[in-house]
């Protein structure tokens, strides 16, 4: 879909066949673009528009560079969150004089939020450097939103892990099971917004060093793409911290399995001592000898059950004087 924003545009989708591009147009958006739409944008613009396999090369020189006047920047952006399926996908700007093009195969929500804020206010995106300032404003406020959810589910997590009574801390295993799938959920995403980061971080990093922002008539463009980068790398941070603890938290989770384990081996060890000497004694008498002095005494059977339930009582008494359980 092709659709082109700014004055005197509405934002509706543009007929590569039948349509041109608006005159006023700044900002001109391709979501997974036809081969007529992008002969359109080339054709009028005289620019090339990356293709996906160009998009999805990794090295900053394939991802960030000038080419003809026009900046060309690429950045890995986080999608899917709101369907449970989180991914990344590659998302092309080219920032020409008096327009800015956009390339994306995803749909992610700062963008289609901005899009529709631009479509109900076209006065946003006065020029194309605005409108990119806008946008990349939209994806960095986005991951603020996504690193403070994160946060609140590590939170619940903490809370499962660290009960305040004991009891409640013996979890079952099918619990066990969910909360280790919360974690590794947890962490999948946490990657994916720092992967969306580390490129947006790149990409203000170039754009603050273009000559374009160099000149004096840019001098806000300039310091807000500076303020955008200071977020980011704050957002960073916070990142980090958020998985170092969700780290701790995994190593926590690990951790209770290990003692509901020992919990089980032990639990196995006191039955083995209990039972064992009454085992033993039951094994005794029940040999087949002619010569046993309690075979033919009256008060042989009563006996044996008292001698195996004090061979059975004696270790577990000893055991709990000695602190053991």
């Amino acid at each position: 879909m092709l659709r082109a924003y700014g004055p005197n545009c509405e934002g509706a989708i543009i007929d590569a066949r039948r349509e041109k591009i608006p005159t006023g147009a700044t900002w001109i958006d391709l979501e997974e673009p036809t081969d007529e739409e992008e002969k359109l944008v080339e054709n009028c613009l005289g620019l090339d528009v990356p293709t996906p396999e160009e998009m999805a090369e990794i090295e900053p020189s394939s991802r960030l560079f000038e080419r003809n006047g026009a900046l060309y920047m690429t950045a890995s952006l986080l999608y899917g969150i709101e369907e449970g399926e989180p991914a990344i996908s590659p998302m092309g700007f080219v920032l020409a004089d008096q327009r800015l093009v956009t390339v994306r195969y995803a749909s992610p929500k700062p963008v289609r939020a901005f899009s529709d804020h631009a479509r109900r206010e076209p006065a946003i995106v006065p020029d194309a450097l605005t409108a990119l300032c806008g946008l990349l404003d939209a994806i960095v406020d986005r991951l603020a939103d996504e690193l403070e959810k994160v946060g609140a589910e590590i939170e619940k997590i903490s809370g499962h892990i660290f009960e305040t009574k004991i009891d409640q801390r013996r979890i079952p295993a099918t619990r066990l099971t969910a909360l280790l799938t919360r974690i590794g959920q947890t962490q999948m995403l946490l990657s994916k917004i720092r992967e969306t980061e580390a490129s947006t971080s790149r990409l203000l990093s170039f754009l603050g060093a273009s000559a374009r922002l160099r000149s004096r008539r840019n001098r806000d463009a300039k310091e807000h793409v500076a303020s955008l980068a200071e977020d980011t790398r704050s957002l960073s941070a916070h990142s980090d911290y958020l998985s170092n603890h969700l780290y701790f938290m995994l190593d926590a989770a690990v951790g209770l399995i290990g003692i509901e384990q020992n919990a089980a081996m032990k639990l196995f060890s006191w039955v083995a001592i209990v039972f064992l000497p009454p085992t033993l004694i039951a094994g005794i008498y029940g040999m087949n000898f002619d010569f046993m002095p309690e075979l033919h005494w009256h008060l042989g059977y009563p006996w044996a059950l008292a001698l195996m339930a004090v061979s059975a009582v004696a270790p577990l008494w000893y055991l709990k004087r000695r602190g053991w359980i």
